[in-house]
């Protein structure tokens, strides 16, 4: 009895939200009409005011709020230069963040300087994000409550779209689903698949002919979502995969790679000239991190270099500066002062004719004068190389930085990163770099031609707003 109960109050609700709806459409037409019939300005003259509002502040209260999902921490790196050029062009707007993977500290500075606010609920998963690549690390999630997280982020988006908000999704297909299940208008920001990744690869695997039979790298289910009536945008990373994809009939752009936005000339400290410029990243998910960081370390010490090297040891809050310092003690490491190189640190270490600098977010300056990355990193090692700093890096264990990410990534960018088999052969591959510089060079070369120019947030926030000006 229940069961009939319930069903026909929902049929009741439904009807009445049909009622209401006509309800409201209804004095929208009626004051259409008057407009018309009792309008005493001349038409030029209208015409006259509405040229002299400026086009950004053509937006209507209702269309005011832009809410942006993002899975990641790269995924969270590009929604806030979207975010922030968002703001720039329109200060007024109401902008909302949901980070659906992780705890999305990169959005921190904006809220707290009030023109962002944070919606949803955050979750620091066990996986770091990686759940789809072990059997382990999935359940650790499930049971960790991503199923519910999930479920309350879904709701969250709906409700915003319901309320007007324009949904702008930035990562795969979880920030897509739920950006096209909001039943509201969006945008997708695919970012982390290019076909540079199989289209002209070294050796061909069966997930290569699988993506040349496909003629994308992106799935059937994906680009059937991109080409909804209500996806307004479609923007990618690179002008080939979106070539890819207008083979499927999407509508789609390659505007520029918002990754590469952000970075300000930075001048190299004279001093650092007597010096072999290294730099290293780690990565910054947990526990991972400080396990690369370690295996880097141990590869940095191999390095012979006729020059004294220095290395740059770059993290950002995880893993922590005492987690890193006691692991340098601990190899015999001794701390000096760190006004001797007369550059901004942390804290400075030494061991022999090799010099560590440790700096919390100094990664955007130092990336600037480096001749070499040691990378174990995804978005950070992808910037340096949109640098034009070629990179070597050591797949381990994982979850995230394993031998397939690693092989992916370096055809991603064309072979400006160097995957190495162990500590040895990283070390003379880095020796080799040194050595030659026509070789660093071309790689310096092919790195910024696959990151693509800077300049894609400013273009994807003007989108944006056009397409709410227009609503």
């Amino acid at each position: 009895m229940s069961k009939r109960i319930r069903k026909r109050d929902q049929i009741i609700e439904f009807l009445l939200l049909i009622i209401r709806k006509g309800k409201k459409a209804a004095p929208r037409f009626e004051l259409g009409i008057k407009d018309l019939q009792s309008s005493a300005l001349p038409l030029g003259h209208a015409a006259q005011r509405v040229e002299n509002v400026s086009p950004l502040d053509r937006i209507s209260p209702k269309n005011k709020n832009v809410l942006v999902l993002s899975n990641g921490h790269g995924e969270d790196l590009i929604a806030l230069r979207i975010l922030e050029a968002l703001h720039s062009l329109k200060p007024d707007l109401d902008l909302q963040v949901i980070s659906l993977v992780g705890e999305g500290r990169v959005f921190s500075d904006g809220i707290k300087k009030l023109w962002l606010s944070k919606a949803g609920t955050s979750l620091r998963l066990p996986s770091g994000g990686f759940s789809n690549q072990s059997i382990s690390g999935f359940i650790q999630d499930i049971l960790a409550g991503v199923l519910w997280v999930n479920w309350k982020n879904w709701l969250c988006v709906r409700s915003a779209a319901k309320n007007g908000s324009f949904i702008v999704a930035v990562g795969d297909l979880l920030p897509l689903f739920f950006a096209w299940s909001s039943g509201g208008n969006y945008a997708f920001v695919g970012t982390p698949k290019s076909d540079y990744t199989w289209f002209h690869p070294r050796t061909c695997s069966l997930s290569d002919y699988y993506h040349s039979l496909k003629g994308t790298e992106w799935e059937p289910w994906e680009w059937s979502l991109m080409k909804a009536l209500r996806c307004k945008i479609v923007a990618v990373r690179d002008k080939l995969t979106a070539r890819g994809l207008r083979k499927k009939n999407v509508r789609v752009i390659a505007p520029g790679n918002p990754m590469m936005d952000g970075f300000k000339p930075v001048f190299q400290p004279m001093n650092l000239k007597n010096y072999r410029r290294l730099i290293l990243l780690c990565g910054s998910r947990m526990p991972e991190a400080m396990t690369n960081f370690k295996r880097l370390l141990n590869a940095v010490e191999y390095i012979e270099s006729q020059t004294s090297l220095i290395v740059f040891v770059a993290i950002g809050s995880e893993p922590s500066l005492r987690l890193v310092e006691d692991v340098l003690i601990e190899k015999g490491f001794i701390k000096i002062q760190s006004s001797i190189l007369e550059i901004k640190s942390d804290s400075v270490f030494e061991k022999n004719d090799l010099r560590l600098v440790i700096g919390v977010g100094k990664f955007e300056d130092w990336s600037r004068f480096v001749e070499i990355g040691v990378a174990n990193a995804g978005t950070a090692t992808e910037q340096l190389v949109g640098l034009g700093v070629p990179c070597v890096s050591l797949p381990g264990k994982g979850p995230q930085f394993k031998y397939g990410f690693a092989i992916r990534q370096s055809r991603l960018l064309g072979g400006s990163v160097i995957p190495c088999r162990n500590f040895v052969h990283l070390a003379k591959t880095v020796e080799l770099l040194l050595l030659d510089s026509s070789f660093r060079d071309r790689l310096s070369l092919i790195g910024k031609k696959r990151m693509g120019y800077s300049g894609g947030s400013e273009a994807l926030a003007k989108r944006i707003l056009d397409f709410m000006n227009s609503k």
